[in-house]
């Protein structure tokens, strides 16, 4: 172990770096709220379950579980992957396995519990530092050194960390791997066998003593709901696989000529997503015979008439046609007009479906004279599609706002109609309105349906679709043209509001992931349009020709429509004096002469870095020689110049001079301002910027992952935002403040209002912490600056924090500053702040609610928290080892404290325990500032400053984390969980003094007596209210036992006003003397006896001497004493023993008996005259009154 540790510590400081940019660098949506957000959720299993409450849930790694998958599935959801093998940062691997797998989580229904080593430490504190009510175990690494402490320690956290669960679930199988759950093999786990060990473990069986049960199926519905993480995961990886599919389906055809295409079958067509659904069910182990199959999803690709319902209903994958190609599968004979394809994720959410075409719906335009137009029949199925499309957009739109699928399906059915209308489609209405299915599902992670009514569904990909089925040929053909399909995988936030007046509304927003497949795709298959669009190219090279001269030619260009179905798409684009040619390398020559233009524009920005953008805005004359899916309601073209391209830099040298002078057609290029925009086109060229933006980023550049999604999947960007808040939580949020959650520009600002408010600064900090030296420095330091109401506990109050002290005395300070007479205007005209000391281990966040909470609005809006300080004595900081005291680290919770003051050890900054602490709530807060006070007094003017802001408790960010991180703060919904372990407080009175010398002797030997975990009747802090026996003075006693520091001040004597109760009522009976002890599980009892050995003993009765009681060494004094004397007669002393005249012998004087009774009757005269005196004295225990 010793070399393996010295290994692993050798690069320690390198790896921990490492592992502080993996939890950036790994995934860009981290957050310290989500980290909060996953534990609430696995925790919500043990308050919300279905099955009976457990009281825990353990998650063991490495051997100790023996690599229990489902465990490591558990901790890698908590800690984001850090234990997923193809993840797994460079600098981990060196680690050795059963160094870096040294974990154990126990999580509670409000707390968790989490073992670990000094080593793998360093990789876990990013991703748990900000868990609520965390409790860490774990060793420093020279205590890790030794083998036996170290297991001997894990054993016994281990055994801690169970002692008050009875029911205890373990997430026994991964996800696709189900096992019957053993409770026996859960005993053979090395860990668990251990709880059995005498001494060190538990003494007996762990199953003996704990009920276990299997939490594997509900943490899997836990882990199928989306957040932000696992959503930047099925954007980048999963949808990235998607995409792939779809190119490669694209390039079936986009590397054939147009003759090929013909002979493609719906075999070859569909290959790509065949071979992508089918090895992703392998590797699932899902065949189609599997209740996880769903027939409906899986891909098909069909051509023209071949799609009509029945062989949708009855297709399969496996068995696709290699006998329907393109060039047969028309109604009438002949070549296909379309194709209807859909590809499905095997082991995910993702599915869409399109249906694509053969062959184009617009004519070149050739010239004035040319008047050629498409077929009416030609243009059916795209006008019909394009009708779909709108429907399932707006049923998404529909479905997001209201939730409800019959609305939905109702809004859906009439756009399709509607839009039928537009096209001039009417008498195909009546015919396709019973051939419609329009469907809307919810599917989690792993391509399963769910219901839409399951509360989870919020949380997961839906998939909107809409079919048309066998669309009859109403054009003098026979039979049908076959089906059309259209479907979109969305996902949708929303976040719940209350507003002013108190009603709850929501904001909602949604991404279509899908979005990244184009909608619409048309492939010029028949010789007569390749030739045509050919032609276009050869007449353009004429000198002369309708277009006028050529200006710049054959350049790289977008073009871009506001139509549903259009998206920004690269070609080649030619500009004349008297037009443009776009040359797209699907649809062919389109041209666009400036007769056909009603407006020309170009917008750039004012700027070289932003796209340039050709603004058309066109005649309907247009329409016929323009593809359908550019068709707009604005009629209007985009054409993008990208910057740095040649045809961007060709254009202003070139063309721009030329398009701005009056030509043939009378159309002049006017340069246009953003404000001259309308809102579609700024839209569209906010998209166009995306495009470029994610052109020019480099693409090694790993925190962009997401941004190059964000030119197919409009609204990325915001949605991120927005899902980053709904996601959270369910609580409601206040109106005002979504804009700052959202981090959106916000018209409406309060601090005009905040400075006619009195500011509230909060000082948080443990007993000992120096918490009440601060307050009262900061008082005497600024009171000439203010009037200060300051609200602490007093020192014999142990009452725990509750609500109603801080709404007493907020009430009574406002009442207070009311009632201020005009004659002390001056006096009163100082700014009034109020100080508030937090109580005992109370929790920041709940005094912060109490001040939200106030019942009078009146009062609530006449104060503004500033901002919150918490005071840490780093000597006093641990219970043992790595364990904190609690509420210690949630007392420097992000989003609600801004200043963390040290108050010792500040004179040795590189004191480990001191460094250890700052990282340790860096990583839990890293805004907050480091302050360094010795005892709580503050020496830089800054640091004064920060603690008495007014503002910082207010600030966007604060606001934003606030929210994140304790959802339902502002209204008093979060809760703060229990502390634990157990801490006490406890008051003794009594009447008497105290002996000086025993109180400081008893007080220095508490250090000695704490004891390890459970920590049961350890004594922390002591402080007290008292006089000693040697003096009339009361004294003020502050010791802390863990620093072994005891302070003694005398009380000034003279009149003082009442204190000022932590209730805000006043109390007028004398104090007293007091003693308060703080720790652990204290009991009364014992600590009145502890007192009683603090005060002057009473003297007690000596028991008188008899015979029987004397010992030999008093006989033997008696003895020494006394053998000279003369014996009795007929008794000699010869020298050795005295001798009689009959020969008895004795060695001792034959007086002794004599001798003794004297003796006793000399001491014992002594004897009572001592217990005559303890009679005299009264007879008072230190507790009688």
């Amino acid at each position: 172990m010793l070399s393996m540790l010295q290994e692993a510590t050798a690069g320690r400081e390198r790896r921990a770096a490492g592992a502080w940019r993996g939890s950036g660098a790994r995934f860009q949506s981290f957050s310290a709220s989500l980290s909060c957000s996953r534990l609430r959720r696995v925790q919500a299993l043990l308050n919300y379950s279905n099955k009976q409450k457990s009281d825990g849930i353990l998650c063991i790694l490495g051997i100790d579980s023996r690599y229990n998958e489902g465990c490591r599935e558990l901790a890698n959801y908590l800690l984001f992957d850090l234990y997923n093998q193809t993840n797994i940062d460079s600098d981990v691997t060196d680690l050795p396995e059963e160094v870096f797998d040294d974990v154990i989580i126990l999580i509670k229904s409000e707390s968790v519990h989490l073992y670990c080593n000094p080593i793998n430490y360093n990789y876990l504190l990013p991703y748990m530092a900000y868990w609520k009510n965390l409790h860490l175990h774990c060793l420093t690494v020279k205590e890790y050194e030794d083998e036996e402490l170290a297991e001997e320690f894990k054993i016994t956290s281990f055994v801690n960390m169970v002692q008050d669960c009875c029911r205890i679930q373990v997430p026994y199988s991964f996800q696709g791997h189900v096992r019957s759950f053993d409770m026996f093999i859960v005993e053979k786990w090395p860990i668990v066998q251990a709880f059995a060990l005498e001494g060190i473990g538990g003494g007996e069986f762990f199953t003996m003593k704990h009920e276990m049960f299997d939490a594997s199926e509900e943490l899997w519905q836990v882990y199928s709901s989306l957040d932000p993480v696992s959503l930047e995961v099925l954007i980048t990886e999963d949808l990235v696989a998607f995409e792939k599919q779809w190119d490669s389906f694209f390039s079936n055809f986009d590397i054939e000529n147009s003759s090929s295409i013909l002979d493609l079958s719906e075999a070859q067509s569909g290959e790509p997503f065949r071979t992508y659904f089918s090895h992703g069910l392998i590797t699932s182990q899902i065949t189609e015979k599997s209740s996880l199959f769903s027939t409906h999803r899986q891909p098909f690709v069909l051509f023209g008439c071949h799609s009509i319902k029945e062989n949708l209903n009855s297709y399969s994958f496996s068995f696709p046609s290699e006998g329907h190609l393109v060039r047969n599968t028309n109604n009438r004979g002949g070549t296909a007009r379309h194709m209807v394809v859909q590809c499905s994720s095997p082991r995910g959410p993702l599915a869409c479906s399109r249906t694509y075409f053969f062959g184009n719906t617009h004519v070149p335009y050739m010239s004035e004279d040319s008047n050629q137009q498409k077929n009416d029949d030609f243009l059916v199925l795209p006008q019909i599609y394009i009708a779909v499309v709108e429907a399932v957009l707006a049923s998404i739109r529909c479905y997001v706002e209201t939730p409800s699928i019959k609305i939905a399906k109702e809004i859906a059915e009439d756009v399709f109609l509607s839009t039928l209308d537009c096209y001039g489609l009417g008498h195909y209405k009546a015919i396709l309105r019973s051939k419609l299915c329009f469907l809307i599902e919810a599917v989690n992670n792993h391509g399963t349906i769910i219901s839409l009514e399951s509360h989870s569904s919020k949380f997961h990909i839906k998939t909107a679709s809409m079919t048309v089925y066998d669309i009859p040929d109403l054009t003098g053909g026979k039979g049908t043209l076959g089906s059309i399909v259209f479907s979109e995988s969305f996902l949708e936030s929303k976040i719940f509001l209350k507003e002013k007046d108190g009603t709850m509304s929501t904001d909602n927003n949604y991404i279509i992931l899908s979005a990244i497949v184009p909608r619409y795709v048309s492939w010029m298959v028949e010789d007569a349009e390749v030739k045509l669009s050919e032609e276009v190219q050869q007449i353009l090279k004429m000198k002369e020709h309708f277009l006028g001269t050529l200006l710049v030619g054959g350049d790289s260009a977008y073009i871009y429509s506001g139509s549903s179905v259009a998206r920004p798409e690269e070609g080649k684009l030619l500009i004349f004096s008297e037009g443009i040619v776009f040359i797209h390398p699907r649809s062919g020559s389109m041209t666009i002469s400036k007769n056909h233009m009603a407006a020309l524009k170009y917008y750039d920005g004012n700027s070289p870095g932003v796209v340039g953008v050709l603004i058309i805005e066109y005649k309907k004359s247009l329409l016929p020689h323009l593809p359908i899916h550019l068709h707009s309601t604005s009629n209007c073209l985009m054409f993008a110049l990208m910057p740095g391209s040649r045809i961007y830099k060709s254009f202003y040298a070139q063309v721009m001079s030329t398009w701005q002078k009056m030509g043939k057609s009378a159309i002049a290029l006017k340069i246009c301002q953003r404000d001259q925009l309308s809102e579609e086109q700024k839209q569209l060229h906010c998209n166009l910027e995306k495009v470029f933006e994610v052109q020019s980023r480099a693409k090694n550049e790993e925190r962009s992952r997401l941004k190059q999604f964000s030119a197919d999947m409009l609204g990325l960007d915001v949605f991120v935002q927005h899902f980053a808040v709904s996601s959270m939580s369910h609580e409601p949020v206040r109106r005002s403040d979504l804009p700052i959650l959202l981090q959106q520009p916000s018209s409406f600002s309060s601090e005009s209002d905040d400075q006619n408010k009195m500011v509230i600064t909060i000082v948080a900090g443990l007993p000992g912490s120096y918490k009440e030296e601060l307050c009262t420095y900061i008082v005497n330091l600024t009171q000439e600056h203010g009037r200060w109401s300051v609200y602490r506990q007093m020192l014999d109050n142990c009452e725990p924090f509750n609500y109603g002290q801080i709404h007493h005395f907020l009430s009574s300070v406002l009442e207070a500053q009311r009632n201020r007479t005009v004659r002390q205007s001056v006096y009163s005209r100082r700014k009034v702040r109020l100080l508030i000391v937090t109580p005992g281990y109370t929790d920041v966040i709940d005094v912060v609610q109490a001040i939200q909470l106030h019942p009078d609005p009146e009062v609530q809006s006449a104060f503004v928290i500033g901002a919150v300080t918490t005071c840490i004595d780093p000597q006093c900081s641990t219970m043992e080892h790595r364990l904190l005291f609690p509420k210690l680290l949630d007392q420097c919770s992000q989003g609600v404290v801004s200043n963390v003051v040290f108050t010792s050890l500040t004179s040795e900054q590189r004191h480990p325990l001191l460094v250890h602490l700052q990282k340790l709530i860096r990583a839990a807060n890293p805004r907050t500032a480091f302050i360094l006070a010795e005892k709580g007094a503050v020496t830089r003017n800054a640091d004064i400053e920060m603690i008495l802001s007014g503002s910082s408790f207010s600030e966007p960010f604060m606001l934003r984390t606030r929210y994140l991180m304790f959802p339902g703060w502002w209204n008093g919904k979060f809760r703060s969980g229990p502390i634990f372990p157990q801490m006490t407080q406890i008051c003794i009175r009594f009447s008497c003094s105290l002996d000086k010398a025993r109180f400081v002797t008893k007080c220095k030997a508490l250090k000695n007596a704490l004891k390890s975990s459970p920590f049961c009747g350890n004594i922390y802090h002591i402080r007290a209210q008292l006089k000693f026996s040697d003096s009339e003075k009361r004294f003020e006693i502050c010791h802390n036992i863990q620093t072994n520091i005891f302070t003694a001040h005398p009380l000034e004597d003279g009149p003082s006003p009442p204190p000022l109760q932590g209730d805000g009522r006043l109390k007028r009976k004398p104090l007293g003397s007091f003693v308060v002890f703080i720790g652990c599980m204290l009991k009364e009892e014992s600590l009145k006896d502890w007192l009683r050995q603090c005060a002057r003993q009473k003297l007690v009765k000596k028991p008188l001497k008899t015979f029987e009681t004397l010992t030999k060494q008093e006989i033997k004094n008696i003895h020494i004493k006394r053998h000279l004397e003369l014996p009795p007669p007929g008794w000699f002393y010869n020298g050795n023993q005295f001798v009689n005249f009959f020969g008895e012998k004795s060695d001792y004087h034959p007086l002794m008996d004599t001798f003794i009774e004297e003796y006793l009757l000399e001491v014992n005269k002594d004897t009572e005259k001592h217990n005559a005196e303890v009679e005299k004295q009264e007879s008072h225990d230190l507790f009688e009154p």
